[in-house]
């Protein structure tokens, strides 16, 4: 697939995206499964061809249909929304492959926690006037001060999946 990205600003379009996450708990019998409700953000592609952008979560926008689960991972325990509202990645570079392989890098940020991340996404659709990129990776909660771990019931990566629509800003 080749495809050429038009130059410009492009706005995240928050109805047509998803940030899901999937975390095995119970000693990795049972998988807890959320999105967040509230995403934002934005990129911009140069005329050289490089991307940068961002994407910013609201962590208290956690939903994972378990209302005391939810209350819980807002908590100082994992997101601890109070002191640290929002989720960012901050994207460094997107290489676009022939095969519709997008190559990521950014910087992850969580409870101010930041650590470089690196992954590949799948352009889904592109045309002039919008892109959609799907990816899945994996992340290490520990390295963002998330240790809570009662009798060792949470333990692996928690897996993230998401469905990125962004539309061109026409100005």
């Amino acid at each position: 697939m080749t495809v050429a990205v038009e130059t410009g600003l492009w706005q995240l379009d928050a109805g047509a995206s998803t940030v899901a996450v999937k975390h095995k708990a119970m000693w990795g019998l049972v998988p807890v499964k959320g999105v967040f409700a509230t995403v934002g953000g934005g990129g911009e592609v140069a005329a050289d061809g490089t991307v940068t952008g961002s994407l910013v979560l609201d962590a208290a926008s956690v939903d994972t249909k378990n209302p005391k689960r939810d209350k819980h991972l807002r908590s100082g325990d994992f997101f601890d929304v109070e002191n640290h509202p929002e989720i960012t990645f901050a994207v460094r570079s997107a290489e676009l492959g022939a095969d519709g392989d997008v190559k990521v890098s950014g910087q992850l940020t969580v409870r101010g926690i930041s650590r470089p991340q690196n992954f590949t996404a799948r352009l889904s659709q592109a045309d002039a006037d919008a892109v959609t990129l799907d990816a899945t990776f994996t992340v290490d909660r520990n390295e963002f001060g998330m240790t809570l771990n009662q009798l060792g019931m949470m333990g692996g990566l928690t897996t993230i999946t998401t469905t990125l629509r962004f539309t061109r800003t026409v100005a």
